[in-house]
């Protein structure tokens, strides 16, 4: 055997323990599973994946249009800014 060294955020470290603890693992048994894993199969064991620009573009904007679509169907299209801000203040007051 041999032993590792690494470097992670504090918070993470903690949330991780915590999981493993819950799976009834040390945080040990939990990264050697995981490097097995990575070994035996040859690969990351999970989908690494960053959106490209367009699409969060193409998100964002469909969610834009969904927006505008509530809004329209509610009359809150027709609205003032401050008309707007009156109800989020009452919303904001309300809870």
């Amino acid at each position: 055997m041999t032993s590792m060294t690494i470097r992670v955020d504090e918070g993470l470290k903690k949330s991780f323990d915590v999981l493993c603890d819950e799976f009834g693992l040390s945080n040990t048994a939990a990264l050697n599973m995981f490097m097995k894993t990575v070994v035996r199969e040859r690969r990351i064991p999970f989908e690494i994946k960053a959106e490209s620009e367009a699409d969060v573009r193409r998100r964002g904007w469909e969610a834009f249009m969904r927006m505008r679509e509530t809004a329209l169907a509610s009359g809150a299209a027709d609205m003032s800014l401050e008309a707007i801000n009156e109800e989020i203040a009452a919303a904001r007051n309300g809870r």
